[in-house]
């Protein structure tokens, strides 16, 4: 019979072994022919599981003899993404037990598998007398200003709310700077002139001297209202972040896989052909509310006008996919795209984990440009799929 310290190392090597294997765990393309635009990978690159282990057990055999879990975490999820000193940079989502959402650093050699978190989340400086309640979803964008910029999602108690209501709350959007992504510097919340604001994202660019940024305003903190849409503004300094001339670029629309709401994921690519985007449309439906990506892309000089505009989605939750805490979702805020023109599409599934799927600049502008758009009646999409037939007939005389 084991005494209480072989039982202690027992499991402390159980836990090491089970969480080596699982970050040394190689990915690999599905076994399935692709549509061709994309190629979804086998396992979720990071997990809950994924957390270092010393974030989740006191390993003082004194203090800890049963070597019980004193920190659970939820979910990784909803991650930015950033290439940084040669490494496929992750700024995870990570929600612990007691649903509080905060940021950490998971790094990879090549992107698809083996990420592993930096030694300590990240530490996002206050703003004094408002702290966030809550903190997720960040955007990372190399400005050409030097900074690395995340803007992510404040969300805090809505002081208005009625007595006894301990739901309603009020978001934003929250800035930060870095050099490093270890030191931030808070930079004063957003300042527009809507009731709310998330999915806001920073363009990598100047625009005519300014700082171009993509909003997503809306009346309430779940419903959009008469907001909803991806807006355009534009800010003079950062460091006093206010929101000029911003307008809807991209809007709503009855019957789209984005009639309820929709918003800009990562900041956009710059290709020879315009700047291609990739954004989340919500329907609802008698299971709740549907989450996929699509995109679309913006003329290179006018970064306002929409020029290309796939019909449907471009990529829908499928298998275990649909699988988590919010079911029926998928969500993406960060890709890179190497210098040789591949592209990883980091997107988490379910509110749950993230994945990744891998295509390429070429394959990317050919599926925006060359789609058809959608017409927004059953006859129009009809004949679209007519047309194709009988233009196959044709190439194949």
């Amino acid at each position: 019979m084991m005494n209480a310290k072989d039982v202690f190392l027992k499991r402390k090597k159980e836990l090491e072994q089970e969480y080596q294997n699982l970050i040394e765990k190689p990915n690999s393309p599905k076994n399935e022919v692709s549509n061709g635009i994309f190629t979804r990978y086998s396992n979720p690159v990071v997990t809950a599981k994924h957390i270092p282990l010393d974030w989740r057990y006191d390993f003082n055999e004194k203090e800890n003899p049963l070597l019980l879990e004193r920190i659970g975490y939820n979910a990784a999820f909803n991650a930015g993404a950033i290439q940084f000193n040669d490494k496929y940079i992750l700024c995870v989502r990570v929600e612990g037990n007691d649903r509080k959402s905060f940021f950490a650093i998971a790094e990879s050699e090549n992107g698809i598998d083996h990420f592993k978190f930096w030694e300590k989340p990240c530490v996002i400086p206050q703003i004094e007398g408002n702290p966030d309640t809550n903190a997720y979803d960040m955007r990372l964008v190399k400005h050409e200003d030097g900074w690395i910029y995340g803007i992510f999602c404040t969300e805090r108690k809505d002081p208005n709310a009625p007595k006894g209501d301990t739901s309603s709350a009020i978001a934003n959007a929250g800035i930060v700077r870095t050099k490093d992504l270890i030191h931030f510097e808070r930079l004063p919340d957003l300042v527009s002139n809507s009731g709310q604001q998330r999915n806001v994202v920073l363009h990598p660019e100047f625009v005519n001297g300014k700082y171009a940024i993509y909003t997503r305003p809306q009346d309430g903190f779940i419903d959009v209202g008469n907001g909803g849409g991806i807006g355009l503004g534009f800010i003079e300094d950062m460091t006093n972040p206010v929101v000029q001339d911003e307008k809807i670029i991209f809007g709503k629309n009855y019957h789209t896989i984005y009639e309820l709401k929709n918003g800009l994921g990562p900041a956009p690519i710059k290709t020879e052909k315009g700047w291609l985007h990739l954004a989340h449309g919500v329907r609802n439906t008698a299971a709740g509310l549907r989450y996929t990506l699509y995109m679309f892309m913006t003329d290179l000089e006018d970064i306002s006008k929409v020029t290309h505009v796939p019909a449907g989605h471009f990529m829908a939750p499928e298998d275990q996919e649909r699988i988590g805490d919010v079911s029926n979702v998928l969500f993406s805020n960060g890709w890179i795209a190497d210098q040789d023109g591949k592209v990883y599409i980091y997107y988490a599934s379910s509110d749950t984990r993230m994945h990744v799927a891998v295509s390429d600049i070429e394959r990317l502008v050919d599926y925006v440009t060359q789609t058809p758009e959608d017409d927004f009646t059953t006859y129009a999409s009809v004949q679209r799929i007519i047309k194709l037939i009988d233009k196959n007939k044709i190439s194949q005389l």
